[in-house]
């Protein structure tokens, strides 16, 4: 429009000559009568009207102006306008030529068992940006904007809403180690390396400074999720070493981030400071944590709004793809790490937005998920094959070889090292064989040619060259290692996931041993990890769920939400795979009936329970048959000494509930015959099967004593509540009788009433009789003097 002749101002000259135009800033248009081709050069301008300056993007009017001569078409309704659609079209083409890629990948099935599928898709993107190079077109260049806006979100929102949270948790010391050591160590010792490179490698790259080199390291030093995604989800590695390299991926992003913007600012100084290089590094934790902080935010937001859709079910995933987007950007809008806000978004909404919506609504957000990350991942190796083919290179041979070489040697070093230094603190020790696959599983992916795609010619004159030796350690990686990944995992036998569902007993032992390992740890007085996951999951339980969960759902234990979430995967597989007829005892009928209602049989013997009514019923067996202790006592180091009262009062109860029981024999005694006197034998057997029974009264002569010899093996093992006393231990001169009978049964004097027998000590009670009675019931090596004596004496 700017060149456009109808557009320019007319010339001073030509509004003095009509005084009907005004000289204003903004004069009027005249609109042309015909064609500038039909005009006479010499014909004389005459009275113009005046028209709205048009929009630029508005459409051409759909009525004719007066003296326009619409050009009339062949058929009234049908004609070619691609303007229109270009972008529309071009995006769904392109879309559509990665989805037939991917289906052809797997279609067979001896290419894909050899060649990764990022491997394929980079050499599609080869072929159609040459295709469109020779062509004549200029093939279109990944650009950082549509990458980091609009194709990486996708892939990150997947892998952090269905990140294993457990083994992400007890490995994350050691994620944290090798993301950010380990990304340090590989940016500063590449930047330091290849600054050395550049002053001995000639004059073309003697210009490159240390800082130039130090954010080049930045970039190329970063390990990309996408492409350890696209890797190691085929090679099916075992958990923990997918775990490690992938966490370590997600969570360098915030040290690249700080590190590339750092090293950015620092070029466009003419001198960095000490305090330069502190704020630098005080940035790194605020672009972290800051990150971690915006998407716990949008993730608390996002379920405490998914508590009120039980009545609009159909709009409940759109919830969590805009605000786990809108994290992402405004983390993005403060140059925070955006990757680190999704990764939070997704771990914090999901456990409470999957309680609060439908079963439709969670499978909906699963499958759009996967369908929105597969497709961003394949449309981010073709363009990065297409952008290889239309992009300005700049080869040097020693700069690229050299990165290439230093980038494997920094890799292998870095891994060795803090290895080594983190087996000193494991207790699952990282072995050789694990060590190899990490270092060799560091692939380089878009997000690394999108950071170099970013640099300013005006501070990094040496961009291109920079972006062909990015290129180049990508290829390398992508090609070379993730090719040779699966053989050498094979080779090395190197342990792989078992593709196993997770059963009830296997949830029960570990809650288990989780609440085991809980205690063991507060009795040592060590607050681990298991310490700190208990007081979240209690603080969880008690305020945070009832706050961002609606209904019951919110006081269920978590055994019970487990079962439930197993119970209605087994039913919708049973129903997907036709077997409905054959349900086991572990599926009930009610998930079944809402998955795939059914007419009931005219023959049902039961009567149909309506949904109320069977909500209801799961309800009051929810409240009463599955309620779990909500608090677990906490045991610590130092409350693990023993209560005084405790002991005395247990002994007191014990000695009340034996009177009780005595008294109510006596009772019996009073009310039934007395039964004829006994043999001296039957005496001594009834006396060892029940002591109890039998009491003689105080100063009776008439009745017979039993006399008990210690040695004979009828004896009695134990008799607690009777007054055994030996020769001369009752305060009286022993008698010519007891001298020669041994051991006599006495009578134990009453307890005045208002009294209690532990702390009001008796005859009985001495301490000579105490030892009598403990050598008598429990003979041992080594008897302690003051262990029969009341704990607290009377008076106290």
């Amino acid at each position: 429009t700017a060149h456009s002749p109808s557009l320019r101002p007319p010339s001073p000259a030509l509004c003095h000559q009509h005084p009907q135009l005004p000289s204003s800033p903004l004069p009027p248009l005249r609109a042309p009568l015909a064609h500038p081709e039909s005009r006479s050069p010499h014909a004389v301008p005459g009275p113009i009207p005046s028209v709205p300056l048009p929009s630029l993007h508005s459409r051409p009017h759909p009525f004719p102006l007066p003296g326009h001569a619409k050009p009339r078409k062949a058929f009234p309704v049908i004609g070619i306008d691609y303007k229109h659609v270009r972008i529309p079209f071009e995006i769904s083409l392109w879309i559509l030529l990665a989805c037939l890629m991917k289906l052809g990948f797997h279609v067979i099935p001896s290419v894909s068992s050899i060649v990764p599928e990022s491997c394929l898709l980079i050499v599609v993107g080869l072929l159609v940006g040459g295709l469109i190079k020779g062509v004549g077109e200029k093939p279109p260049i990944l650009k950082s904007d549509i990458f980091f806006l609009f194709l990486l979100p996708p892939i990150i929102l997947d892998a952090g809403y269905f990140l294993p949270l457990r083994p992400f948790t007890e490995n994350l010391g050691t994620i944290l180690i090798f993301a950010v050591v380990g990304t340090l160590w590989n940016a500063f010792f590449l930047g330091g390396l290849m600054y050395a490179v550049c002053q001995l490698g000639g004059p073309g790259l003697n210009h490159i400074g240390l800082l130039a080199n130090l954010l080049f390291g930045s970039i190329i030093s970063a390990v990309d999720p996408v492409a350890v995604l696209a890797v190691f989800e085929e090679i099916h590695i075992n958990e923990l070493l997918h775990i490690l390299v992938f966490g370590e991926s997600l969570l360098n992003d915030a040290v690249t981030v700080v590190l590339y913007h750092l090293f950015e600012e620092f070029a466009s100084f003419e001198q960095v400071t000490i305090l330069d290089i502190i704020l630098g590094f005080l940035s790194f934790f605020v672009v972290s944590l800051g990150g971690v902080l915006v998407g716990v935010i949008y993730g608390v937001i996002a379920a405490f709004t998914s508590r009120f859709t039980s009545h609009i079910r159909v709009i409940e995933p759109l919830f969590v793809f805009l605000y786990s987007y809108m994290a992402y950007l405004s983390a993005e809008l403060f140059h925070l790490s955006g990757i680190m806000a999704l990764i939070a978004a997704g771990v914090v909404m999901r456990p409470y937005v999957e309680a609060n919506i439908s079963h439709k609504s969670h499978t909906t957000i699963k499958y759009f998920l996967k369908m929105w990350s597969s497709v961003s991942e394949t449309l981010i190796f073709i363009f990065l094959g297409v952008s290889t083919v239309a992009g300005h290179h700049y080869w040097n041979w020693t700069f690229v070889i050299s990165t290439l070489f230093f980038c494997l040697i920094a890799r292998v070093l870095g891994v060795l090292v803090l290895t080594w230094f983190i087996n000193k603190f494991r207790i699952v020790k990282l072995t050789p064989k694990d060590q190899f696959i990490i270092a060799y599983g560091g692939l380089r992916g878009a997000i690394a040619f999108s950071l170099g795609y970013l640099l300013d010619y005006h501070h990094f004159d040496m961009r291109d060259m920079f972006l062909t030796a990015i290129i180049t350690v990508i290829f390398f990686t992508v090609f070379v290692q993730g090719m040779t990944i699966r053989p050498l995992v094979d080779l090395l036998a190197v342990k792989k996931k078992q593709e196993t569902k997770r059963s009830i007993n296997e949830e029960i032992h570990t809650q288990f041993l989780d609440h085991l390992l809980t205690g063991i740890e507060d009795i040592c007085g060590h607050y681990g990890h298991h310490h700190w996951k208990d007081k979240l999951n209690r603080f969880n339980k008690k305020y945070v769920k009832k706050c961002l969960i609606a209904g019951e759902r919110s006081k269920e234990p978590q055994l019970i939400a487990f079962y439930h979430k197993m119970e209605m995967k087994q039913a919708i597989e049973l129903v997907e795979s036709g077997g409905i007829g054959k349900i086991p005892s572990a599926v009930s009928t009610v998930s079944i009936q809402n998955i795939n209602p059914q007419t009931l049989p005219l023959e049902r013997v039961l009567p149909a329970l309506s949904k109320d009514k069977e909500e209801e019923i799961r309800k009051i067996l929810r409240t009463n048959l599955q309620k779990t202790r909500q608090r677990l006592r906490s045991y610590n180091r130092h409350t693990l000494v023993a209560d005084p009262y405790e002991e005395a009062w247990n002994q007191m109860l014990l000695r009340r509930q034996k009177a009780r029981q005595l008294e109510q024999k006596m009772n019996n005694y009073l009310t039934v015959p007395a039964h004829r006197v006994d043999s001296p034998t039957m005496s001594r057997a009834r006396i060892g099967s029940d002591p109890l029974a039998y009491e003689p009264k105080e100063d009776s002569e008439n009745l017979p004593i039993i006399t008990i010899d210690p040695a004979s093996p009828q004896s009695p093992e134990s008799a607690e509540l009777t007054s055994e006393e030996p020769k001369g231990c009752s305060g009286l001169p022993p008698s010519p009788e007891e001298d020669e009978e041994g051991l006599v049964m006495r009578v134990k004097e009453p307890s005045s009433p208002g009294t209690d027998d532990v702390f009001t000590p008796g005859n009985s009670d001495s301490p000579s009789n105490q030892r009598m009675l403990r050598c008598l019931s429990d003979p041992g090596p080594r008897p302690e003097p003051e262990e029969g004596e009341p704990f607290i004496p009377k008076g106290q």
